[in-house]
C-alpha cells in the first residue's frame, strides 16, 4: 500500500481550514447581497459537480443537468408546502426523486456517446421544461400542487428553523455542498471511482476486466441526479419562489462550458465552475461591465481550455503559479549570489610612484 504524500497528508486540513474560514469568517464581512451570490455559487457548485463527475470520471456528456435541478426544486418545494417533515428530510427526498428520474434518463446512454447522448439529454431537458411550464411551480397555493396565478403575498419556500437568516443558509448550504463532495470524493476513490476509470479508458477493455459497465453507467448518472436534486432543493430554500425562467435550456450550454473551463478531472473544477457561473456575473455587474461580455469570455474560455489546457482552471492556475514562483525564486538566488560575489569593503590604492 502506497503511503501518502506530504501534500496529499495535508490536503484533508487544508480543505477543513478553507471551510471553517467561508462559513465563520466570510459572513459577517459581506452584505446581503453578496451573501446571496455566494450561496448561489455553492448550489451550483454542487451541480456542476454532477456533470463534473459523468464527463471527467465516466466520459459521458449531460445537457439535461439543469432541468434535473429544476425537477429537484420542484419536488422540495412541494413537499415543503404540502408537509411539515424537516428540511434536511425533504431535500434527501427530493434527492432521491431526482436519482429515480435520472437513472431512467441514464437508461439512453447505455447505447449512445458524445453527441448523440449530447443531443439526447438535451431534448429531455427541453421535455422537462416544457412540463414544469404546464404544471408550474408551487407558490403556497391551495392543494398539493399549491399554485395560484398571483405570486403576490404567497409564502416563500420555508427554511430550516436553524438557518431562517441570510447568513444561516449560507453556512448551511455550504456544510450540506461540502458533503455532496465528500459523497463524491468517496465514490471516486473507491470501487465506483476505478470502474468509471476503466469505462473511459476503453469500454471494451473495461468489459474485458470484468467491469459490469451497465451497473456503474447508470451508478454515475444516479449519483450526479442525486447531487443535483439536492441542489434543486437548496435552490428553492434560498430564492424563495421558483418560476419557470429561472431554468432556461441555455444554462445546460452554459454550465457545460464553466465545467470544462473549472477542469473536469478534478473536484476542485466544480467550485471554480460555480465560481464562475453565479460570482463572475455579479462582479461584472457590480464594475459596470455588459452582460454579454460573458458570451465572450466563456467562449475564450472554452477554447482555451481545448486547445491548451484541458485540465482546465483547476489544473492549470496551479501549474502556472507553480512555474511564476520557480521562475522569481530563480531570480532571487542569483542576485544572491551576484552580492555575495561582490567586494564589501573599498578597494585598495595602488601605491605611488
Amino acid at each position: 500500500m502506497r503511503r501518502p504524500t506530504a501534500s496529499q497528508a495535508r490536503a484533508p486540513a487544508t480543505v477543513l481550514a478553507l471551510l471553517l474560514i467561508v462559513v465563520l469568517v466570510l459572513p459577517p464581512l459581506l452584505s446581503a447581497y453578496w451573501i446571496d451570490v455566494l450561496t448561489a455559487v455553492a448550489i451550483y457548485s454542487v451541480v456542476a459537480l454532477g456533470l463534473n463527475l459523468l464527463m471527467g470520471r465516466v466520459g459521458l456528456v449531460s445537457l439535461g443537468q439543469i432541468a434535473v435541478l429544476a425537477l429537484g426544486g420542484w419536488v422540495a418545494a412541494k413537499l415543503a408546502f404540502a408537509t411539515s417533515i424537516p428540511f434536511p428530510l425533504v431535500l434527501l427526498i427530493a434527492g432521491l426523486i431526482t436519482l429515480v428520474l435520472g437513472t431512467l434518463v441514464g437508461l439512453p446512454a447505455l447505447r449512445l456517446s458524445g453527441l448523440y447522448l449530447a443531443l439526447i439529454t438535451l431534448m429531455l431537458a427541453g421535455a422537462i421544461t416544457v412540463v414544469l411550464s404546464t404544471t408550474n411551480f408551487p407558490n403556497g397555493g391551495p392543494g398539493f400542487l399549491g399554485h395560484t396565478e398571483s405570486s403576490f403575498g404567497n409564502p416563500s419556500v420555508r427554511r430550516p428553523d436553524i438557518a431562517g437568516s441570510d447568513p444561516g443558509y449560507f453556512r448551511f448550504t455550504v456544510i450540506v455542498a461540502a458533503a455532496m463532495f465528500a459523497l463524491a470524493l468517496w465514490h471516486v476513490r473507491s470501487r465506483p471511482g476505478r470502474a468509471w476509470a476503466a469505462i473511459r479508458q476503453s469500454e471494451p477493455a473495461a468489459l474485458a476486466a470484468g467491469v459490469n459497465i451497465t451497473l456503474y453507467k447508470l451508478w454515475a448518472w444516479a449519483l450526479a441526479s442525486f447531487m443535483t436534486g439536492v441542489a434543486g432543493g437548496l435552490l428553492a430554500g434560498s430564492v424563495g419562489k421558483l418560476y419557470t425562467y429561472q431554468f432556461p435550456t441555455r444554462d445546460s450550454i452554459i454550465l457545460l462550458a464553466v465545467v470544462l473551463m473549472g477542469g473536469i478531472y478534478s473536484l476542485w473544477g466544480a467550485v471554480v465552475a460555480g465560481g464562475l457561473m453565479k460570482l463572475l456575473p455579479a462582479l461584472l455587474d457590480d464594475w459596470g461591465l455588459p452582460a454579454d461580455l460573458l458570451t465572450i469570455l466563456f467562449g475564450v474560455g472554452v477554447l482555451q481550455v481545448l486547445l491548451t489546457a484541458p485540465g482546465g482552471l483547476a489544473a492549470q492556475v496551479p501549474k502556472d503559479l507553480a512555474r511564476l514562483g520557480g521562475a522569481l525564486s530563480a531570480v532571487v538566488r542569483r542576485e544572491a549570489a551576484r552580492a555575495e560575489r561582490a567586494p564589501t569593503g573599498p578597494a585598495p590604492r595602488e601605491p605611488a610612484q
